[in-house]
């Protein structure tokens, strides 16, 4: 039986590391909780969250849609029960656009640099 040596492997995620992954407070993942049915974090005795990947999957789906897309709350709530697929599939493409283009200006600052 092989060992998995993958320090980054990660269970469960404290609300501040989620907090920090999409730069947002603590507190409006907590309002999300309440809007959003999707984001069940697990909750110990001490109402600790602890988020899985699906969870912070879910936040990444609506935080594109609030924040990126500029939905309001309740649209964003339509749109992920009527078209989740939908939502996932643009989420996942403006995330690679985004990745695209920062690479596309890294080239274009080595390009300058030559000239």
């Amino acid at each position: 039986m092989a060992l998995n040596t993958n320090k980054n492997l990660k269970l469960y995620y404290s609300i501040k590391e989620v907090a920090q992954m999409f730069n947002v407070s603590e507190s409006l993942l907590r309002y999300w909780e309440t809007e959003f049915p999707q984001i069940k974090p697990k909750t110990l005795n001490n109402k600790v969250r602890q988020y899985t990947d699906k969870d912070i999957e879910q936040i990444r789906v609506i935080y594109n849609l609030v924040k990126v897309r500029g939905f309001k709350l309740a649209a964003a709530r339509k749109m992920l029960s009527e078209n989740k697929r939908g939502a996932d599939k643009s989420a996942d493409v403006l995330s690679s656009l985004i990745y695209v283009r920062d690479e596309l200006k890294a080239m274009k600052k080595q390009l300058d640099g030559l000239v």
